[in-house]
């Protein structure tokens, strides 16, 4: 067994998860100096997983121990035994070698002979790697450049060692670190402004999206999983109905290196065996996941693309363009199409766009979205309300697609031909003056909508019944959107709620007037910038 860490003078832990976040963000923060953002996250983060990889192979390390002195074993033969590597792999635990294991880390966070605890670490981190092919080019080795501060990271180090996750089986750690983890994203999301957003994907969306698809077994994808948000909240679905977690097969694919690596130790922490491909890569470019297709495509996709994309690597042949080839000036309809190429028939997906895509007619994206309405794919709009993003002041919404809306595919009544619009925009509360976030009601509301209106079995088991609420709610023909030229904005729909009072608290009625208002300004501002980029093309 390695050595014991010696006794850190930091003080204990605190008591409250919320004072154990608290105090390690603090102590996190001190790293900052003359780092820039992504360094110093991908430090952090690397070291909650180091910690967590190495909580988990002691605790098996532990067990096996115990069963083998059960059996009569004498202490040499257990020494003997308790080194078998497919011990800890067949158990989902990582194999960690002897230099890299948290004690040995902790007991050196001054440094050992002429290494700095820097070196160590990034040691470690290569020797995790050379042992465990599936997190080969996943591990950060930047704890000994120059800009990080050896002193702090030692101390960040004692505190995470003072921190237990172990000492109540290995899935409560497992629970404490990934809680840990998550909410450092949300942090480092929040601090870094517009480009955390390529990562991170606020709860309150994702919990939508998760709530109304109900993921319980099959593929799961994202063409587009920043940090493996979508898959850590399905996991989570999964627990609280008391479902098989592994009853789901997770496929994803990122773009940008550091958040590549950022999802696959946050999957792993979370204990999910992911398939994110051999490498981080463009989804547009390279699918990594071709054989996800037809009926073997996935069951349930959700993604939060990136927004309005105008770079992008587009083919005219390419054979997901089924319902017309997206312009060069946009990804939304590519994302789309991306999505739906994937979907098996009887999947359903969620997909977080911004709110020009359910109106535009610009590069032809108004006759792509036709065809996908007259394909019945369509099952469902919800309308969000501003500031959800704090990296972004775009307002969004969220499509909900289906591959067949029949009764016995995902529910008990037949909605071929219809589509459910929720306008969801007067929901949520300000977490601050930046942004907002939806209540557990809020998310319940949405949800609960769409499944009493599909009649799933979830919906039975509550007694909910559909039936359109103005203001909120409404179940429109294909015949009635064709008519409003394909246009899918939910208040187009769902109509005012009908009050008591017309005069009603005037305070309210301007305010949701002015949201209205500040929405419709925006999408004038981007339909004005596209006139002016097509007139330019024209007279140049």
């Amino acid at each position: 067994m390695p050595p014991r860490a010696k006794k850190s003078a930091v003080p204990a832990a605190p008591s409250t998860m919320k004072e154990l976040k608290d105090t390690l963000w603090k102590a996190a923060d001190k790293l900052r100096g003359s780092m820039d953002a992504s360094q110093y996250k991908n430090v952090v983060l690397g070291l909650v997983f180091l910690k967590y990889v190495s909580d988990a192979f002691t605790e098996r390390r532990e067990q096996i121990q115990a069963e083998l002195e059960r059996e009569g074993l004498d202490e040499e033969q257990v020494a003997q035994l308790i080194d078998d590597v497919d011990e800890y792999t067949g158990s989902g635990v990582f194999w960690i070698p002897a230099e890299a294991r948290w004690t040995f880390l902790a007991e050196n966070a001054k440094g050992r002979g002429d290494k700095s605890i820097g070196q160590l670490i990034d040691h470690a981190m290569q020797a995790i790697m050379d042992e465990n092919p599936s997190l080969k080019a996943t591990l950060p080795k930047i704890f000994n450049q120059e800009s990080v501060d050896q002193r702090r990271l030692g101390e960040l180090l004692d505190l995470l060692n003072t921190a237990r996750f172990s000492g109540q089986g290995a899935s409560k750690a497992r629970d404490l670190l990934g809680e840990v983890y998550e909410y450092f994203l949300e942090k480092f999301a929040k601090a870094e402004g517009k480009r955390g957003g390529e990562f991170y994907t606020p709860a309150s969306v994702v919990r939508v999206l998760v709530e109304v698809l109900e993921p319980t077994s099959g593929r799961v994808y994202d063409p587009c999983c920043g940090s493996g948000g979508m898959f850590v909240q399905t996991e989570k679905f999964l627990e609280a109905h008391d479902r098989d977690r592994t009853a789901i097969a997770v496929y994803g694919q990122e773009l940008n290196e550091r958040t590549w690596r950022m999802a696959k130790m946050n999957l792993a922490i979370h204990g999910l065996n992911a398939n994110l491909g051999s490498v981080w890569g463009d989804t547009f470019a390279r699918d990594l996941h071709p054989q996800l297709t037809g009926h073997d495509g996935a069951d349930y996709i959700l993604a939060n693309p990136p927004f309005n994309i105008k770079d992008w690597a587009r083919s005219e042949k390419d054979a997901r363009w089924r319902f017309g080839v997206p312009p060069a000036g946009n990804a939304n309809y590519a994302w789309i199409q991306h999505v739906l190429s994937k979907l098996k028939p009887g999947g359903s997906a969620g997909v977080v766009m911004a709110n020009g895509s359910m109106t535009t007619n610009s590069g032809g994206e108004g006759a792509i979205r036709a065809q996908i309405v007259e394909a019945d794919l369509v099952s469902c709009m919800v309308a969000l309300p501003t500031q959800l993003f704090r990296s972004t002041g775009i307002p969004v919404c969220l499509w909900f697609f289906a591959k067949g809306k029949t009764a016995g595919k995902r529910g008990s009544i037949d909605r071929s031909g219809q589509v459910l619009f929720i306008d969801a925009r007067s929901l949520g509360y300000m977490v601050d003056r930046a942004e907002r976030a939806f209540t557990d009601e809020d998310i319940a509301k949405i949800a609960n909508a769409y499944h009493a209106w599909r009649g799933t079995e979830s919906a039975h088991e509550a007694g909910l019944e559909y039936a359109d609420e103005p203001g909120f709610c409404y179940s429109a023909t294909i015949a009635e959107i064709k008519s409003a030229d394909y246009v899918l904005t939910s208040g187009r729909y769902v109509g005012s709620a009908e009050s008591e009072d017309e005069g009603g608290p005037i305070e309210e009625r301007l305010e949701l007037l002015t949201k209205e208002l500040f929405v419709q300004l925006d999408e004038s501002e981007r339909l004005a910038a596209t006139v002016r980029v097509e007139m330019g093309r024209i007279h140049a």
